[in-house]
């Protein structure tokens, strides 16, 4: 009878080790990355062509045994664009874009572009000074805090511009006009004789179409795709500024489980994010003027003589947001005073001072 030897304990100890350490090691976290919209659109699409393929790929560079599961689900699928905020909040999604700009009550800091036209139309440039302030500003990286997540990384959309059914060459063309410009786009109006109209993207076309509007302040990357050259062939180059309006988020409780090197690369991740879509945006605002002049729209740009006539019957739109944001206990003339400063530290020349009292 041949006699069965023993397999060595200390042997098959070992091997239990290294197998517990390797599964430690090689540990998969399972993300989801959400947005309310389209992938179309670059501060959601570059969601998914950056951050979700070159996380893996920057783990396995740094050596890192850690590897992400992502499930992806963009285009409204989990939640609708009101819902951006609440949904990370609530971990209905790990990662995803959250849009600042319709958040005046839990988020008024961030909507301090708004409040400010005129300032600068360089959207790469505007980013980067939001992500910055946000480093460097607790009062902007609380508001994210107190909603149970983190900013990896600022968006925006670029400058705004004048699209209207009858030609513009001075303010004065805007008196008694009915000009689209919602939300806080309307105190832009003010002191120039139109009447600001409520609307959206998706209801700008018939409501220029019908009559209800003669007019809409918009961004031509969004503009194009929606045709609006077709009822509204007069485009007027003002250049009242660009908006930081949001960014990528990610939930707090996701966060902290994470280890350190997946924290690095996401962080990474984040401010390239920033910086892609500042460019996509760019491209997609050249190519949408350009599209829209081929398509016979007529597009000239407001003198330098006639936009600071605008800008000078302007009231003081800055100070009375802050001055209201302070009531509800938001420090906002600090932030409106940081952000300008920001903007002139880095070689910018605002056409207003808006952190100086008229």
């Amino acid at each position: 009878m041949i006699k069965k030897e023993k397999f060595p304990m200390h042997l098959l100890s070992l091997i239990c080790l290294l197998l517990l350490s390797t599964t430690t090691l090689s540990e998969t976290f399972r993300l989801t990355a959400a947005g309310p919209q389209s992938a179309n659109l670059p501060f959601i699409g570059v969601i998914s062509s950056l951050v979700v393929p070159e996380s893996n790929k920057r783990l396995q560079e740094m050596g890192s045994e850690h590897r992400i599961a992502w499930r992806e689900a963009y285009g409204g699928s989990l939640y609708k664009w009101q819902d951006s905020l609440e949904a990370i909040e609530v971990g209905l999604t790990d990662i995803g874009w959250v849009g600042a700009l319709w958040e005046t009550s839990k988020m008024p800091l961030q909507n301090v572009t708004y409040y400010t036209p005129f300032v600068t139309d360089d959207l790469p440039l505007l980013v980067d000074i939001f992500n910055e302030l946000h480093e460097t500003m607790p009062e902007l990286s609380q508001a994210w805090d107190n909603q149970n997540q983190l900013l990896l990384g600022a968006s925006g959309v670029e400058t705004y511009h004048l699209m209207t059914t009858f030609p513009v060459n001075q303010v004065q063309d805007l008196e008694g006009r009915k000009i689209l410009a919602p939300g806080a786009s309307a105190t832009w109006l003010e002191g120039t004789g139109a009447v600001a109209v409520n609307g959206g993207l998706s209801t700008y076309y018939t409501q220029l179409d019908t009559g209800v509007a003669d007019g809409v302040l918009t961004i031509l990357s969004g503009a194009y795709p929606y045709r609006l050259h077709e009822v509204a062939p007069y485009i007027t180059l003002v250049g009242l500024g660009a908006q930081f309006h949001g960014g990528l988020s990610v939930n707090k409780k996701t966060w902290e489980r994470l280890p350190t090197d997946i924290q690095t690369v996401l962080s990474q991740l984040g401010k390239e994010y920033s910086h892609t879509v500042a460019t996509e945006v760019m491209q997609r605002y050249n190519y949408a003027i350009s599209s829209m002049q081929q398509e016979n729209a007529t597009i000239t740009t407001l003198s330098d003589a006639e936009k600071q006539k605008w800008i000078n019957v302007l009231p003081d739109i800055a100070g009375r947001w802050a001055e209201s944001a302070e009531k509800r206990g938001h420090p906002a003339k600090a932030t409106l005073s940081t952000y300008m400063t920001s903007f002139r530290e880095r070689g910018g020349q605002p056409l207003r001072d808006w952190d100086v009292a008229p």
